[in-house]
């Protein structure tokens, strides 16, 4: 059976999953607020619907990518949504990054209705998503992500399974904390040895030889930081929203994570001199104005 594949949110990840999707070979309809969204993802061979609820009803694999877990239960539980209208049989697979109990309790909701629930959150940005290379981290029953894994594979490149739903946000929102961790402390890094006379494209050799590498180091700066281009396409307030979601997590297990606390803590006074909209590697201007381009 060909399944068929709708996609909820077509914007910078949601779009190139749907396009990646189509590219394969899916049958791929996919729904937006945004009419431009629309317009780009049916140039790209994915199936324009204009409405929700009617993509919703039509479709076996329902892929969500929206910008946080409020967005994910209102189209899943609200009205007009997925609890209602959604076919016995149907797998939603959540690529946002949300909360492992906004999963749980729509997981929970849709099983009433025989409606399968994954979280899936993704990694590689825009890039990655356009070209089928992103990596997922995965929670799930192991027939729902049978039954959908055609469809993972073919628009992830890095696929790990780390337990049931919710396990998937818990594990992305940990990622998220070290990668906001790595971004403040390779700035740190980076200025002290500028500061004594080493070039910094030769310190990533150096760094990314040896112990101290991260994603930071081999992919961040290489590609956003030291050029100064900062288009990741990820922001300074998604990346603000992702770390405050490690502390929760880690307040809703009396946990003291202390390092995670002051990173915490530098992320949101940085809001102070870089707006939300900003490019989340902009993170640097904090340690050294030079790297971010606003010093020169």
């Amino acid at each position: 059976m060909t399944l068929k594949v709708g996609v909820i949110g077509l914007g910078n990840m949601g779009g190139g999953m749907a396009a990646t999707l189509a590219s394969k070979g899916f049958d791929v309809s996919g729904f937006d607020l945004s009419q431009a969204a629309l317009e780009i993802a049916e140039s790209k061979g994915v199936k324009p619907v204009t409405d929700r609820t009617a993509l919703i009803k039509q479709v076996d694999v329902l892929i969500l990518s929206l910008p946080k877990a409020e967005h994910v239960e209102s189209v899943c539980l609200g009205a007009e949504g997925v609890l209602q209208h959604g076919n016995p049989g149907l797998i939603v697979v959540d690529t946002t990054t949300s909360t492992p109990e906004a999963s749980r309790k729509v997981a929970a909701a849709l099983l009433t209705k025989n409606i399968g629930f994954i979280d899936a959150p993704v990694s590689g940005g825009p890039k990655g998503a356009a070209t089928g290379t992103m990596s997922m981290v995965i929670g799930a029953e192991d027939a729902d992500l049978e039954k959908v894994l055609p469809v993972l594979e073919g628009m992830s490149g890095t696929r790990v399974h780390v337990g049931k739903c919710g396990a998937g946000n818990v594990a992305k929102i940990a990622n998220n904390m070290l990668a906001a961790c790595h971004l403040i402390s390779t700035a740190e890094a980076v200025s002290m040895a500028a500061k004594a006379g080493v070039d910094p494209e030769k310190l990533m050799l150096g760094l990314n030889a040896g112990s101290g590498r991260s994603g930071a180091t081999q992919v961040m700066f290489p590609t956003w930081v030291l050029n100064k281009t900062y288009n990741s396409g990820f922001t300074m307030g998604l990346m603000r929203k992702d770390v405050g979601l490690a502390q929760d997590l880690a307040a809703s297990m009396d946990l003291d994570l202390p390092l995670a606390r002051i990173v915490a803590q530098l992320w949101a006074a940085s809001s102070e001199t870089i707006p939300d909209s900003e490019d989340f590697n902009r993170i640097v201007q904090r340690t050294d104005a030079q790297l971010s381009g606003k010093g020169e």
